[in-house]
């Protein structure tokens, strides 16, 4: 973006904020792929929440859909969507990381607000495991390729083996000739229902050889496996039961025997998803969804506003840490058939 135009929005935001008697100044910002942000300093007695009362008439004034306060280091900042948002490439982000190389077990998920990159390390004992949420266009999807494409980039098949679930058919196609999975892509949901049962199987001989290593003071290394399924919900709508029980085993216990189940679902809803995932998914990824109430199902707590986001990647992380919106990373088709064939040699 042009410096002048930046500038001149700062200067509709001072102007709107002077207009309504909450004398604020514009004191620097930050441009990351999706989002402008600006940094206020608010004068003798101005209140953010004056200023978050201010947000239509900020977003009026710039021409644009949203304008969101929050409270930054002690520091006020408005967030303004960009008019030419910026897509964040896997394969670019990556690149830019390779210089520090990843720490085993690391996925990457995208850009933070800050325009930072941002990462999630599964053998954490405060992740584990991921749920993604978001409706029809949030980028769902998108996001759960690019965190497998990037544990592949990162990770020999002797560290990390890969299993596919695919209700829809098409969400894994172009990752199927990464040399990590351990089984061909999954989509019918009797053979889905058989492959969580042997993966409880293999979880039960973890516990078990872990178990017998304590006793005799040794320690085997287990390659990490990580189970990916799409469309969560529907698989429990089709198959029920046996599903929700052998999910709800690996997400209980998966981490300590190195096997994490990182799962996406359209349709947040308590009564589809509550009791499978409530307490077992510590990182939950939410994109766009339909109502308060899935976002709150999606999130584990109210009020975190999903229902608000605009869809297309942008996406809140929500963990013991707090809550943090970023633009998740996505892979282009072309990129994602590169990014295979790199992976294979």
């Amino acid at each position: 973006m042009h410096k002048q135009e930046l500038e001149a929005q700062a200067d509709r935001i001072e102007m709107v904020l002077h207009q309504y008697k909450a004398q604020a100044q514009v004191t620097g910002g930050t441009v990351t792929p999706r989002w402008i942000q600006f940094l206020l300093q608010t004068g003798p007695g101005v209140k953010v929440n004056r200023i978050e009362a201010l947000s239509r008439e900020i977003a009026l004034a710039l021409g644009v859909t949203d304008a969101r306060v929050t409270l930054q280091h002690g520091q006020v900042r408005i967030d303004v969507p960009r008019r030419d948002p910026q897509p964040v490439k896997l394969l670019e982000l990556m690149d830019r990381l390779t210089a520090s190389r990843l720490p085993f077990g690391t996925a990457v998920l995208g850009v933070a607000d800050d325009g930072a990159p941002l990462l999630v390390r599964l053998p954490s004992p405060d992740v584990g495991h991921i749920l993604i949420a978001g409706t029809t266009g949030s980028g769902k999807t998108a996001l759960l390729q690019a965190i497998i494409a990037s544990l592949a980039v990162a990770h020999r098949r002797s560290q990390l083996q890969l299993i596919l679930i695919d209700p829809k058919g098409y969400s894994f196609a172009a990752l199927r000739d990464l040399p990590q999975l351990l089984h061909p892509i999954v989509s019918q949901p009797d053979r889905a229902i058989d492959l969580l049962g042997e993966m409880t199987a293999l979880l039960d001989r973890r516990a078990a050889t872990a178990l017998l290593d304590r006793r005799a003071a040794t320690a085997r290394p287990e390659p990490c496996v990580v189970i990916a399924i799409d469309e969560l919900a529907d698989l429990t709508q089709t198959s029920g039961a046996q599903v929700i029980d052998r999910v709800g085993r690996l997400v209980q216990r998966g981490r300590e025997a190195n096997i994490h189940v990182i799962a996406a679902t359209q349709k947040p809803s308590s009564a589809v998803i509550g009791p499978l995932v409530k307490a077992n998914f510590p990182v939950r990824l939410v994109g766009r969804v339909v109502s308060s109430e899935d976002a709150r199902v999606a999130a584990g707590i109210g009020g975190t506003g999903a229902e608000r986001l605009s869809g297309r990647g942008d996406f809140l992380a929500i963990s013991n840490l707090g809550t943090l919106r970023f633009q998740a990373a996505y892979v282009p088709r072309e990129d994602l058939e590169q990014l295979v064939q790199r992976v294979r040699s």
